[in-house]
């Protein structure tokens, strides 16, 4: 067996070692949790485990017993999750490059304005569908859980370094001028039409600015954060995933070379 071979084995050995705990978290989320978030979390984790599972089973057998046509199979299914990763990386630099938080004076934390992103990311947070369910992702999440405690003054709520989360969907808007109670509660102003997320406020713990355009910000600038570490990552796997289909493609070329001396042998 060649060295291309052997490689392409140990390569696809390893990505399918892989594959059953990642399978195994998706059962596990499905059997564990069945909050919204966790039922749409474990449908795509199960989907890519099996997924690397069965093309990398196929690249093993493929290499380790010079079967051509699995081979082939492997070979276009990983030039297809070549150009799909590229497509995604380069996807996820151009949605992300615009958006940032804006610094308030005397407060630590940062403000974040929908119209600060991208439109496409703009669009998705705005359908009502996905809202809803990544309102129930933020209440099962229970992010402004713990500021009360963290925070109990109005001095100590002003200098902290809040999350985008926390700062766009926890409290209000700085500009509607609300009475500070607690890190969570607050009076409203005589005339809070400062910001259109003014009326949006509710002082119920299951509400807070869950309906604010601020809230919707401080979810994309986590997701910009996010994408803009995934894709760096991608850039690192595409790497590895091009050194595989190169090693792969030599040992598809050494499968095809041995059945067609195997097939010419009875006539020599």
């Amino acid at each position: 067996m060649g060295l291309s071979n052997y490689l392409t084995g140990i390569l696809n050995f390893l990505t399918l070692a892989l594959a059953i705990p990642v399978i195994g978290a998706g059962i596990w989320l499905s059997q564990r949790h069945d909050t919204v978030c966790m039922r749409f979390l474990q449908g795509p984790v199960i989907a890519i485990g099996v997924f690397i599972l069965v093309v990398s089973l196929a690249g093993f057998i493929g290499s380790c017993f010079r079967v051509s046509w699995l081979l082939w199979i492997y070979l276009f299914v990983m030039f297809l999750l070549i150009m799909l990763l590229l497509a995604f990386t380069i996807f996820a630099f151009a949605v992300t490059n615009r958006g940032a938080g804006h610094a308030l004076s005397g407060k630590g934390y940062k403000e974040y304005r929908l119209g600060d992103y991208s439109t496409w990311l703009e669009r998705r947070v705005k359908n009502t569908g996905n809202w809803n369910k990544i309102k129930s992702c933020l209440a099962d999440a229970k992010v402004c859980r713990d500021l009360d405690n963290e925070y109990p003054t109005e001095a100590a709520f002003s200098a902290a370094r809040l999350t985008p989360l926390e700062s766009g969907c926890c409290k209000p808007p700085t500009a509607c001028g609300f009475v500070y109670q607690n890190a969570t509660s607050w009076i409203n102003s005589a005339s809070p039409a400062a910001d259109t997320d003014c009326f949006a406020w509710n002082n119920a713990a299951d509400r807070l600015c869950f309906d604010c355009n601020s809230c919707r910000a401080g979810v994309l600038e986590n997701i910009r954060k996010d994408w803009r570490k995934v894709a760096i990552i991608n850039i690192i796997v595409f790497v590895f995933l091009v050194v595989a289909y190169s090693v792969g493609c030599c040992a598809f070329r050494n499968a095809r070379r041995d059945e067609y001396f195997s097939n010419k042998a009875p006539y020599r």
